[in-house]
């Protein structure tokens, strides 16, 4: 357990990260008043969940690799990273759900039928629990891999 200290550490921080940004995100309104703007503040997210890796792998290369890792430890440790975050995605999922914005499905079908970008239906089987639910299972791994694969390259050193 202890030869995978940061990478627990670094999801665990990376966890905290998207539990608070979903709560900045509904006090700015990105949830309610002010959701047509949500799909490009949204994104945003992209510059901590990165730096979260970069800081994660530096750390793996200082920590236990003696300043120096191969693309492949760097690879291997934001890929276990991105396991533990797909692991616990459900849960934050849940957690943004029905404790952090309990009204944000019931505002993103209001708002999706009234620009017209979906129609009921639509909107109704994009936007609840059970899409977000498979839609955090294939996009966290996905993206986290993605993530890995470009900072590694960074963070390789010799």
């Amino acid at each position: 357990m202890n030869k995978y200290k940061v990478e627990i550490k670094r999801a665990f921080i990376f966890i905290g990260m998207m539990l608070t940004w979903m709560i900045l995100e509904r006090l700015a309104g990105l949830h309610g008043s002010n959701i047509d703007k949500h799909a490009i503040f949204t994104n945003f997210i992209a510059i901590p969940a990165v730096a979260i890796y970069v800081l994660a792998l530096l750390d793996k290369r200082k920590t236990d690799y003696n300043g120096s890792m191969t693309y492949k430890q760097g690879f291997m440790s934001g890929l276990i990273i991105t396991v533990i975050v797909t692991i616990f995605s459900p849960l934050i999922q849940i957690l943004i759900a029905y404790v952090i914005s309990p009204d944000f499905f019931a505002n993103m079908i209001v708002y999706s039928v009234q620009e017209g970008k979906m129609t009921q239906q639509e909107a109704e089987a994009y936007f609840n629990l059970q899409s977000y639910l498979v839609q955090v299972l294939i996009g966290t791994p996905f993206m986290g891999l993605i993530t890995t694969a470009v900072v590694a390259l960074f963070t390789r050193k010799k």
